[in-house]
């Protein structure tokens, strides 16, 4: 019937619960461990050190490393090098974005930097590139 549906399983199990008198439509408790059991150990590795790499943090804690990865993004952490975008810019954001986009191009006449600037796949490398190190940071944390 259609992508939105449920399949032919799921509807067999519904009808037997439902047959039973069972009318409770959540699913029943699983086993293993809580969610946000998980989740908090995970924010306080991150909390800890900020630049705590996924790998490290399912190794410590016996995990998948998809699974760190998924709780992470949950939690609303994106990691990036040290400059943190939002998502969905907001108004503020967007003109922010303008006043900074105007300031490099008066600056660009004063002192041309762009054509030390070298370029490939969408990124832009100085000649005196300063190393970063990747940290975890709130989406909503100003860079």
């Amino acid at each position: 019937y259609g992508p939105n549906t449920v399949s032919n399983a799921t509807a067999k199990r519904w009808f037997q619960r439902f047959r039973s008198g069972n009318m409770d439509v959540e699913d029943e408790a699983r086993s293993g461990r809580s969610i946000v059991e998980n989740v908090d150990k995970i924010m306080e590795i991150v909390e800890s050190d900020r630049h705590v790499s996924t790998y490290s943090i399912a190794q410590e804690l016996k995990f998948n490393q998809k699974t760190v990865l998924n709780h992470l993004h949950k939690a609303g952490l994106k990691k990036k090098l040290d400059v943190w975008v939002p998502h969905e810019l907001t108004q503020k954001n967007l003109l922010d974005q303008i006043d900074v986009c105007d300031s490099l191009l008066k600056r660009n006449e004063i002192d041309p930097f762009l054509k030390r600037m070298v370029t490939g796949d969408e990124k832009w490398v100085t000649y005196e590139n300063n190393s970063r190190k990747r940290s975890w940071s709130n989406r909503a944390e100003p860079a």
